[in-house]
């Protein structure tokens, strides 16, 4: 029977994510869910703690399914725009619920320039993530990294949070990131993470990455 591994969410977005990237390496995967009010979000300066705070609390709602050898993983992402100077980083979820993808564009209008080369590396970004693990009394972390820009104007179609605002930057044959204005063999071709499939954004994704990263580190399901 394959592990398992109880992802505390409540977005159905990240929890299509993990499931995709994680059942193709042998693990079976379940949403833990826990009442938000029963849940508190850390005022703190890096993901890794909110992740490592988040795996503390999920520790005592367990569920009655919840088995010896079974996993506990959480996630925490930002978006880390440069002109911003990393604003909203690890209040992303605050500020998206707040100002919204429009705000963030807004806040970035006063950078748009006609050479879309420029525009880009002025409004560049980085999608980062954490994901917490814990497996027998120990929590191992993985991070992912995606860098980009901000669109001028809102993508919509998939994705959720921030994705329709974000372009990732290509990726060359190795799937590792380049530069603004270069172009690789994986690329959105000028799209957001929210107007891509999701098979498309896990070539990317922070958070596919921040999950490979962590995965790298146990042995194989």
């Amino acid at each position: 029977m394959s592990p398992t591994i109880w992802f505390l969410t409540g977005n159905a977005g990240k929890l299509a994510e993990a499931d995709n990237h994680l059942t193709k390496l042998g693990y079976s995967v379940r949403q833990l869910i826990v009442d938000e009010e029963q849940l508190f979000e850390p005022q703190a300066t890096s993901l890794e703690v909110v992740a490592e705070s988040k795996i503390n609390q999920a520790l005592s709602h367990l569920p009655n399914e919840f088995k010896e050898g079974d996993m506990i993983l959480v996630e925490d992402a930002g978006l880390f725009v440069s002109a911003l100077d990393g604003f909203p980083g690890v209040y992303s979820s605050y500020v998206h619920s707040t100002i919204g993808n429009l705000g963030i564009i807004r806040l970035l209008n006063h950078l748009e320039t006609e050479d879309p080369v420029s525009s880009a590396s002025l409004r560049s970004a980085q999608f980062r993530a954490v994901a917490a693990l814990w497996r027998n009394d120990q929590i191992i972390i993985g991070e992912g990294v995606c860098p980009g820009h901000i669109a001028t104007e809102t993508m919509d179609g998939n994705g959720f949070g921030f994705d329709p605002i974000f372009i990732p930057y290509d990726l060359d044959a190795n799937f590792q990131p380049l530069s603004a204005g270069n172009y690789g063999e994986h690329s959105t071709h000028g799209k957001t993470f929210g107007a891509v499939d999701l098979e498309v954004k896990n070539k990317f994704s922070h958070r596919s990455r921040a999950l490979q990263n962590l995965f790298s580190q146990l042995p194989s399901a």
